[in-house]
This record gives structure tokens, C-alpha cells and sequence, in this order.
């Protein structure tokens, strides 16, 4: 039988590396970091790693995380409520809620998962979930998994969610979800006007601050403080992953009901391995870090983030306004977009590019994330590297 599949298979493959759309896995064989090592020997400037304050390579970081192994083992074998839960589990939680400015929080295995749990023991056909549409596939999937009116306004438009919160005014519950910092365009979602529209609304807030945990707001402590509105967020979901030292692992931070309810019945937490100890020691050695410096990292990005945008656009590339670490490089077509991320290969920097399904067809682009560890001097190069490989293309 496999034999009719695997020629299905082959053909989709076959036009997926057609249309020049086919994701390749370079192997690294070094830490990550500002440079990095790919299998062959190729030393590179890596500018597409999330790894925006520079932590996930870090000496002080590993420590934090090798003594957190060495006190509490490799792993626990259960899930939270049989026998998962250390006390380091439960201070990380003390942590993250304090630092995130909220009343509780939940560890969960990643971000995903935690999207993917917090929608369905929420609410149910009686209520209403208005969702930006270009949020992350993580929220789309997990509210799809939930019985709630599905609606959706165009994106950071608040007129367009004024009218959807109007529509859905029969609804029991109302909730806005948005990401606090887009992925692909690097652009922020307007929390202080959403806030607005949710008092006028009496509806519920829930955003995806994955790309701002640690560097976004003068302390780092994402969209709500950027926009200051800290503390009337209901919902804050965030990863481990990106700027707080790269492992794995995520939370929902929100109101304290709302976290014992996801306690109770969050499929993700129920049914999942507890958050490893050694990653909870990383990211509670890199909070710590932060806590007492990171104000002069996240000043440092939002420069060198400026830099790079004034000399791109003065080199002519379309390169979209903002104030985030995430600058996509528009290309639009797939192959062009893809031939450009290879001749930067060959010159020496990494990069990817960013094609369907990733982005919509036709939306291709290479994002550059700038990190604290980058120089300016690096980012010059990739400048010079980039027009160059302009003037051949």
C-alpha cells in the first residue's frame, strides 16, 4: 500500500522544491551565538536566531542550569499533579507572574502547547474569540481545538475589531487575541487602543508575547509594559525558547483564576511531562541576569535594529518601519528569496529564507534578527553583503 503513498509523497516534494519553497536543515555543530559553526568547518555570522539578548550561549547561564540538574535530576518521569511538581517548578512560576506583572502562572512543555491549552478549558459555544489574523499558528491552532465563535479582524486594525467585537455582542465571553510582537514583520500589536476597545467591550485580552519576553519595554517585560499597560492583560503567554536563554519550555501568565482553571483543565499541562528542572534553572539564572542588566542590553538591540534599518533602506531594499529586533528583507517571490539567502551562505552569513507556508505565497522574505551580541561592525558587513548580492541578482 505504502507504494501508491510514497509516489503521492514524492510528487508533492518534488513540487515543493520546484517552486523553490523547500526548507533545508543545516547542521551546526558550535553553540549558538553571534557566530556559529556548520558541519564542514563554515564559520558564519549568524543573523536568524531568536537569541536576541545573547543569552542562549552563555557560560553563566549553562552553570545556572548544570547546578539546577545536579540538585534536581535529569527529569521526573510524570506529569504536574501525580508526582512532576519541584519546588523549582513553583518558584519559576513566583518568578515569571512577578516579572511579567501578573497574579499566577503556569509551566508548560512549550508555547505552543500552551496555546494550544488555553482556549478550549475557557470557553465554549456560548462565547466569542476575536483573533488578529495574522497571529501565530499556535493560537490558530489552539482555537481551533475549542468550540468558541471563531472571528477575525485584519491585522492591527482596530477599527475592523470594534466591529467584531460589536458583532459578537450576544456572546456570554469575549476575548481579543493578538501576539504582542508579529514574527514575520516584527511589528506590535497597538496593546494600549486593544485595552480600550476591551473596558468598552467588557471582553478579555490574551496576547502571545514570545518575540517581547526580555527585550521589549524599558525593562524587557514585554508589550504591556511598551504600552503601559501592565496588569490589565488577562492572559500572557510566552516561551523559554527565545530571549530568555533559547531551551524550550513556556507558561501562561494571567489572572489567578484563570491559571488555577488551566490547572485543573489544560490538556497540554494534564497530559505532558513536567517542564524539565535543568531548562527551569537556565531560565531562572537568565531572569536573574536580566533583572539586574538587561536595561542596557535592550537599549543596545533597539540601536543596532535602528542602524540596520537606515542602511538597508538607504542601499534600496524594502525593508518595513518598526522597532523590534525582527526585520524582514522583502523579496516577495520564492526563488529570488532563496538564491539571495545562499550567496549570503557563501559570503558568511547565515540567514534563511522564509517562504510559503511559513509567510503567505507571494510575501517572501529573509528576516534578519538583530542580538545583543552583534557589533556594529557587523552589521555593516551584512549590509555590504546583502547590496552585493543585489548587484548580481
Amino acid at each position: 500500500m505504502y507504494g501508491d503513498y510514497r509516489k503521492y509523497a514524492q510528487d508533492i516534494l518534488k513540487g515543493i522544491e520546484e517552486r523553490g519553497v523547500l526548507k533545508y536543515e543545516r547542521e551546526i555543530i558550535s553553540r549558538q551565538g553571534r557566530e556559529i559553526e556548520t558541519s564542514g568547518g563554515r564559520k558564519l555570522l549568524n543573523f536568524c536566531s531568536n537569541n536576541y539578548l545573547g543569552f542562549s550561549g552563555r557560560g553563566d547561564i549553562a552553570k545556572g542550569a548544570a547546578e539546577s540538574l545536579e540538585r534536581w535530576g535529569f527529569g521526573l518521569s510524570s506529569v504536574r499533579f501525580i508526582c512532576g511538581t519541584q519546588s523549582i517548578h513553583k518558584l519559576l512560576e513566583r518568578k515569571i507572574a512577578d516579572f511579567t506583572g501578573t497574579e499566577d502562572a503556569i509551566l508548560f512543555a512549550a508555547c505552543f502547547d500552551a496555546n494550544g491549552g488555553v482556549f478550549e478549558p475557557l470557553f465554549d459555544e456560548n462565547d466569542a474569540i476575536i483573533s488578529d489574523e495574522l497571529n501565530h499558528a499556535s493560537i490558530i491552532d489552539g482555537i481551533r481545538l475549542c468550540k468558541a465563535k471563531r472571528m477575525r479582524y485584519s491585522h492591527l486594525d482596530m477599527t475592523d475589531l470594534e466591529a467584531k467585537l460589536n458583532e459578537a455582542a450576544s456572546s456570554r465571553f469575549r476575548i481579543i487575541c493578538t501576539d504582542g510582537v508579529f514574527s514575520m514583520d516584527g511589528d506590535l500589536a497597538p496593546l494600549d487602543k486593544i485595552c480600550v476597545l476591551a473596558e468598552k467591550y467588557k471582553a478579555l485580552v490574551m496576547v502571545d508575547d514570545s518575540h517581547a519576553t526580555g527585550y521589549i519595554g524599558k525593562t524587557g517585560r514585554g508589550t504591556a509594559e511598551y504600552f503601559g499597560v501592565t496588569g490589565k492583560i488577562d492572559i500572557i503567554t510566552t516561551t523559554f525558547g527565545k530571549a530568555l536563554g533559547g531551551a524550550s519550555g513556556g507558561c501562561i501568565c494571567g489572572r489567578k483564576e484563570i491559571v488555577q482553571m488551566l490547572r485543573q483543565k489544560s490538556r497540554p499541562y494534564l497530559f505532558s511531562n513536567t517542564l524539565p528542572p535543568v531548562i527551569a534553572g537556565g531560565v531562572l539564572t537568565a531572569l536573574s541576569i536580566l533583572e539586574k542588566s538587561g536595561s542596557s542590553l535592550i537599549s543596545d538591540i533597539r540601536e543596532k535594529s535602528g542602524y540596520f534599518r537606515k542602511g538597508m533602506k538607504k542601499s534600496g531594499f524594502d525593508i518595513r518601519d518598526g522597532e523590534t529586533a525582527i526585520i524582514p528583507v522583502m523579496f516577495y517571490d520564492e526563488k529570488p528569496a532563496s538564491a539571495a539567502a545562499q550567496k549570503l551562505y557563501d559570503k558568511g552569513f547565515y540567514v534563511i529564507p522564509f517562504t510559503y507556508p511559513v509567510v503567505p505565497a507571494g510575501k517572501a522574505r529573509i528576516r534578519v534578527q538583530i542580538t545583543a551580541e552583534h557589533s556594529i561592525e557587523d552589521i555593516e558587513q551584512l549590509i555590504r553583503a546583502f547590496s552585493e548580492v543585489k548587484l548580481k541578482m
